[in-house]
């Protein structure tokens, strides 16, 4: 018999109008680390909510087998009690509390009197810290720490529950290369500690390093566990699983044909808001009429600070240079004369200051150019639907109506709407931070698709990325950033991932 530590037997969870899962099936071993992997929207994260206890007992059909025996929660605390820990992709931390304070946040550390033993929970946060490798002191405010210290944190919490079963939403989506590869080696420790662990993750380089099984969901239906030990277990297999197809290519093919130039920055300089130091030092670039330019860099090289501040000076103080647009200087003060002069900014941060969550996709989508709406102070809401209808069929934005929260779609059709409000403002440039973070391949492909609509339109487009293969994928020109300094120029015939590196760290080699 296998040695399943859980067993989840047909599941079907539904909500109003909407089957999130049908009959999903997952069965775990013992100690491993197993992988989730599916599109936005197919039911991961709906899977483990009701594993986790999110959604009760009785909300939902089907049975949950842990340790060989039938459980029923009712809470997350009824899933916690029997060491099944959840880790939400939006860390659940009070970024005014100690480090101390967030790991026994409702589970505190008491002494005499009934009152908290800070020596006692102190003494024993640092022992956490030490098991998950983080250097800090346990009285140090979360609010101080990186992203990925900040998950590591989540993980002590963990830990402190006696965590038998960890389950990470994303747990990589918003780390840097290093604190990736750390949290994946810290898995790996957990594993050889008996500490069996269900990983959700789009990034399928991470999954083919470190899982030992995956099992793929599509439209709220299991489609197979694989073995990632098996050699039949490849990247194309996953991908083929959780599209329903094969794709020929991760990116689409584009004929490139480069016009007139549209916009060109010289020596712009900007200084660090609060900081006596510049994170924009002299840069100088150009993007032409149905071209797409890349700008790669490695965490802190300046890269959103440098599109933030040609974006209405959004971002820094003390800005100097010069930019054109068709031939004309800009001098766009604030984000409205930015959009003016025919410039847009898809944030890298859609849920934060890209969207308006609990608003719907037609007020989303008409929120930056409602001037093209109004008549006399008032907004034609007939116009409004008809322009946002069009813009869901236009990008294939998957949601009912657009009179649907922005907030309850999926991550890739999120990111539409997004690019569907920047479009509406009929910009000359557009400048893409990050465009497919947190999205799986499948909508990442409809975004490469939409940038290659949008150039062949005669748009110029400057993306930032985070992932060179992206880049390599998708430009036709790539500038390099180093702390602050443009570093290097590639056309996509010279760009390498060896020589964009090369370039990335040459200023901090310089540095050192």
């Amino acid at each position: 018999m296998d040695d399943f530590i859980l067993e989840m037997r047909s599941i079907t969870k539904t909500f109003p109008g909407v089957k999130a899962l049908e009959n999903v099936s997952l069965s775990v071993h013992r100690g491993e680390i197993h992988a989730i992997c599916g599109e936005n929207g197919a039911g991961k994260s709906t899977l483990m909510k009701v594993l986790s206890g999110v959604y009760p007992t009785g909300s939902y059909d089907g049975e949950i087998v842990f340790d060989g025996a039938p459980v029923r929660f009712h809470g997350i605390r009824d899933s916690e009690h029997i060491g099944i820990v959840i880790i939400h992709q939006e860390l659940a931390l009070v970024p005014y509390l100690s480090i101390a304070e967030n790991i026994f946040l409702g589970n505190e550390r008491k002494g005499r009197g009934g009152l908290i033993d800070w020596n006692k929970a102190n003494a024993e946060a640092a022992a956490l810290l030490k098991r998950v490798g983080l250097d800090e002191n346990p009285v140090t405010p979360v609010g101080q720490l990186g992203v990925g210290k900040q998950q590591l944190v989540e993980i002590a919490k963990a830990l402190s529950k006696n965590v038998r079963l960890l389950i990470l939403d994303e747990p990589t989506a918003a780390l840097n290369d290093n604190d990736s590869a750390h949290l994946l080696g810290l898995l790996r420790q957990l594993k050889e500690q008996g500490i069996t662990s269900i990983m959700i993750s789009h990034k399928l380089n991470e999954i083919m390093a470190i899982a030992d099984s995956t099992t793929v969901i599509r439209d709220g239906r299991t489609v197979e566990t694989m073995d990632m030990s098996e050699e039949s277990a490849t990247q194309d297999r996953i991908i083929r699983g959780m599209v329903g197809r094969d794709l020929q290519s991760f990116y689409p093919d584009r004929q490139s044909h480069p016009g007139e130039e549209i916009l060109r920055v010289e020596d712009w300089t900007v200084w660090h808001p609060t900081q006596d130091r510049k994170v924009v030092d002299g840069a100088n670039l150009t993007v032409r009429a149905g071209e797409v330019v890349g700008i790669a860099g490695l965490m802190g090289a300046g890269r959103t600070e440098l599109a933030m501040s040609l974006f209405g000076r959004s971002y820094g103080r003390n800005i100097s240079g010069r930019m054109f647009v068709h031939g004309k200087e800009v001098r766009a003060r604030n984000v409205a004369e930015a959009i003016d002069a025919g410039i847009a900014y898809a944030t890298e941060d859609r849920k934060r200051y890209g969207l308006n969550l609990i608003e719907d996709i037609r007020r989303n989508i008409s929120s930056a150019a409602l001037d093209k709406l109004a008549a006399g102070g008032w907004v034609n809401g007939n116009e409004e639907i008809k322009v946002a209808e069009g813009y869901r069929r236009e990008m294939n934005i998957k949601a009912p109506s657009v009179l649907s929260v922005t907030g309850k779609l999926s991550g890739g059709n999120q990111q539409k709407v997004v690019l569907s409000k920047w479009l509406f403002t009929d910009p000359e440039v557009l400048i893409l931070d990050e465009p497919t973070r947190g999205i799986d391949v499948g909508a990442k492909y409809e975004i490469y698709t939409i940038i290659n609509r949008l150039v062949a339109a005669g748009k110029a487009v400057l993306v930032i990325s985070s992932e060179l293969p992206e880049l390599l994928g998708i430009c036709d020109r790539i500038y390099t950033l180093s702390a602050g300094r443009i570093t290097g120029e590639k056309t996509i015939t010279d760009a390498t991932q060896e020589n964009l590196m090369a370039l990335m760290t040459k200023e901090r080699e310089q540095a050192a």
